[in-house]
This record gives C-alpha cells, structure tokens and sequence, in this order.
C-alpha cells in the first residue's frame, strides 16, 4: 500500500451527529415530518445528491436553499458555542502516518471551504497532502468520483491505497473506486453488505493504527473486528 484516504464527518470529527440535530432542529421549526428517517439517507451525499433526496421526500418545491442555510446557522453555532468535536485517536494516527511516508488524502462529501475551516480549527491542514470536497465532483458517494480524484491528486493508484470511512455510502464508494475500505462505524452499524465490502472493520481510530502498524500489507491480510 502507498497511501491513506481518510472521510472527514464521523471519522476525524464527530459532526455527523451535530449535523442531524440541525435537521431536525430545522425541520421542527419547519414542521417537517420524518426528518430522523430522511437525514441518515443522505449521510455520505455531497449537497447535490441530497437535494435529490429532500425533494423527493418534501416535494420539487421545497426550499431546498433555504433549509440548508438554515441547518448551516444552526450548526456554526453550535461549533462556536461548543467547539469542533474530534474523535478519539485522529491526531495520534495522524501523526504516526507523517513518520511512514504514506501520502494522506481526504475526500469528504462536504463542501472544501468547509473541511479546510474545519482542518485548520482543529490544526490538522498540514497532515494531508490534498483535500478533496464534495463540490468537486458532480455526484459524491456512492459514487467512485471523489476517490478516484483524491488517488489522482495523490498519485497513486486506487488499488494501492486505504479509505477510512465511517458510513455505507463511503465504504461502497471507495470499494466502487477500486481501493481498500476500513471501516470505523459512526451513526450507522455494519451490515453484511459492510463486512462483505470492508478490507476491515474496527471500532476506533487507534485500532485502525495499529492495524496499519502490523498488518502485513504486501500479503493483503484482511480481518474483520
């Protein structure tokens, strides 16, 4: 293996769960139904793919724009009251990556002014050697696109690099791209469809360190946790 792409939202940064409480603070506000079945659909999707789910829940004339605006204030705040919060063991892995060499990319579905912001509030910009946002691509994941872009921009191929990701539309993305999934569940727990496409599957960041530290990785030994 040659490098290491990482997701941002729910694996260096517990946001996804402060990304639901926006919805369906603004959904009660609203007085939109159902907002705690449609958020997790879209957990994964760039903007563009989860408008396609919004409106196909609240209809072609929802105020898309104006929802997310909304959700957006809501969570700034949020951040600014409470600050960002990082996961256990992001900056520990990190750091061990710097000493080995393997190039670090992210591709996150997020908007890239976004996961810059949030990179450089929790200090962490200058471990990844290319930023990957979910504007840059037409469709995010599940599609392969982001991937594939960040193993570009890395200069290497899929097949010789990791993705972690948190969620089943990161894993089928990634798998989709040709490279090699680990998985470290965040709001949604792994099925069989998740073991079946996951190189691994582990409950931390740490666990994931130590994987990457003994695995032996010209052998391809894959293992499920």
């Amino acid at each position: 293996m040659k490098a290491v792409v990482f997701d941002m939202d729910g694996v260096l940064f517990d946001t996804e769960l402060v990304c639901m409480k926006a919805w369906v603070a603004i959904a009660e506000k609203w007085g939109l139904p159902r907002m705690e079945e449609i958020f997790p659909l879209c957990i994964g999707l760039n903007a563009n793919d989860s408008k396609r789910i919004v409106l196909d829940a609240y209809g072609e004339d929802f105020d898309y724009p104006g929802f997310r605006q909304e959700t957006s204030d809501w969570f700034q705040e949020y951040i600014r009251e409470r600050g960002l919060p990082i996961k256990p063991g992001v900056r520990q892995i990190l750091e061990w990556l710097a000493t080995t060499g393997y190039p670090v990319g992210l591709a996150s579905s997020t908007k890239r002014s976004s996961v810059l912001s949030h990179l450089r509030q929790a200090g962490f910009e200058e471990y990844f050697s290319t930023v990957v946002g979910g504007d840059m691509v037409e469709h995010s994941k599940p599609q392969p696109d982001i991937y594939l872009l960040a193993c570009r921009e890395l200069g290497v191929r899929p097949e010789e690099a990791y993705a972690i990701e948190d969620s089943p539309n990161g894993i089928r993305a990634a798998y989709r791209a040709g490279m090699h999934p680990i998985m470290v569940p965040d709001m949604i727990a792994p099925d069989e469809e998740m073991r079946r496409l996951s190189r691994a599957i582990f409950g931390n960041l740490e666990e994931v360190r130590r994987y990457l530290a003994e695995a032996d990785l010209d052998a391809g030994r894959s293992c499920i946790v």
